[in-house]
Formats: structure tokens, sequence, C-alpha cells
């Protein structure tokens, strides 16, 4: 079921498919939810899997004013949404990528009655300290103004060049150009938007709230993205009921570069009792 709703005077599109608990899934900058198209029908099997375009993204819509996707702003917007899909209430498993990691773990540590389980792909609590902050609002603000000036398609190309898709040359070519489609199809007022209010510079610093985060999480890194790596490892020994998976022969988007392997990771932890542990899959 494709639909859109209305929640704090803002259109969000969302998807439902399959019957069971519910399951949402949140992509990563730049996505949509059809990033998870080719999950849906798996996970559809076991869950109530629920699809949204985040703000700025997708068919969402994409507001002119930056202050509208603080973190704290669409983390309302997501709850508003799930008040209105998951009609009975049920306790949501929540997945994120990058990005959408970000917000799930914002979601999770702020309104964690809401939630059962957290997946986290490739994501992280943001930067801790003041001045790294600064910095980083500082190139995501050069970045949304070079999305303004040259539009969506030249900075399409300049962020597919960017090292952290590298490990991305292994994938056919068909999987390049659907991903360069939706990419393409994003709104540039939304991008912008998007990296002024909730990128990494802006949003606040999660590693506080890690200790006291009780939720079972599963945190999910591809072994050739040394840099979240690291950082989830950190998260590991900080996060109470937590276990790291590492993916082999995968990048920062698991779930394109090692699809099985995602797959089976996130059926594995909903369905079986939860265990702290280090994995190395193939």
């Amino acid at each position: 079921m494709m639909t859109n709703v209305i929640v704090n005077d803002t259109i969000y599109f969302y998807e439902v498919t399959g019957q069971g608990d519910p399951l949402l899934l949140l992509h990563g900058f730049t996505g949509s939810s059809q990033n998870w198209a080719a999950h849906v029908p798996i996970l559809a099997q076991h869950y109530r899997v629920i699809t949204l375009d985040i703000l700025g993204h997708g068919q969402t819509d994409s507001p002119t004013d930056p202050a509208r996707y603080r973190m704290d702003k669409v983390a309302e917007d997501v709850t508003a949404v799930l008040q209105i899909v998951n009609c009975q209430l049920s306790i949501v498993n929540l997945l994120g990528y990058s990005m959408g990691g970000r917000l799930a773990l914002y979601l999770a540590t702020h309104y964690p009655h809401r939630f059962r389980a957290l997946i986290l792909e490739s994501a992280s609590p943001g930067l801790d300290g003041k001045p790294a902050r600064a910095e980083r609002r500082t190139r995501d603000n050069a970045l949304a103004e070079r999305i303004e000036r040259d539009g969506i398609a030249p900075f399409v190309d300049y962020w597919e060049t960017l090292p952290l898709w590298a490990s991305q040359q292994q994938l056919p070519p068909e999987k390049h150009t659907a991903l360069r489609q939706q990419r393409l199809a994003n709104n540039p007022i939304g991008l912008a938007s998007s990296l002024r209010g909730m990128g990494t510079g802006a949003q606040p610093s999660l590693w506080p709230h890690l200790p006291a985060l009780t939720l079972p999480t599963l945190l999910l890194a591809g072994e050739l993205d040394a840099k979240f790596v690291a950082i989830n490892q950190q998260m590991h020994a900080l996060l109470p009921s937590s276990q790291l998976e590492i993916v082999a022969g995968a990048g920062h988007t698991v779930h394109l570069e090692r699809p099985y392997s995602f797959q089976q990771a996130i059926l594995t932890f909903l369905a079986t009792p939860f265990a702290t542990s280090i994995v190395q899959t193939s």
C-alpha cells in the first residue's frame, strides 16, 4: 500500500507491505524508500514493513526552511507517521542506514518506549565536541550551496566520486544506473536543506546517550568501510545491549553490496534471543 499522509503540515510518502510485527526502514542521504525495494519482499514475509521518504527526499515534501529539518522536528514527524500507520500501536522494530541510522538512533534514545529493537547500518551518533561539529557544519553548508548553485545532476556527479562509495565499483552496471536515477529524482532544495538542518554537523551528539540505551541493538558495518567500522566498534563498547556485525566484502552500503548477508543479519537478529558479540560474515 503506497500513500501520502499529512503530519505537522507536511506531506510524507510511505508504503506498507506484509503482515506481522512492524519494521520501519529509514534510508540515507540522497536516498528514498526505493532503496529498500530489493529487500521488502523478503522482509515482508516475516514483518509488516513500513518504508517512508524522509523529509526533503523522494516524494515527501521539501520545505525551504532548514530549521524544519532539525533532527528533533523530523523525529516528531516520524513518530506521528507511525501513530497513523501503526494503528494497533504495536512496538516497532527500527532500522536505519547512514543518515537514516542517525535519525533512528535519535528516535531510539528519545522515544525508547516506542521500539522493540534497533538496527543501525553504517551509522554514527554524530560528532562529539563543538569544534568538530562546527567544522562539519561549514562543510555541509558549502555542499548545500553547491547543490543550489549547480543543480542536482552536477551534484550527483560529484557525490558519486566520493571515496565512501569506492566499494560500489563491484556492483553490476544496472545497479549503478538504478541508484543514480533514484538520486537524480530528489529535490535539490530538499537535499540542501537536509544538509543544513540534520546533517552530521547540525545534529546534536548522541554519544552521551549510548550507555543508557538498553534496546537490543544490531550494529552493521562493511569491512571495507574502515571509518565506520571504527565508529561502530566504539558504539558497541558503550551500548549495553549491542551486537556488532562486520560484513565481509562490503563498504558503506551493505544492503546494496551484500544484500543476502544484510537480510540474514536482520532476520536472525530479530528472530533470536539477543547476544553481544562481534561476527564476521561472508
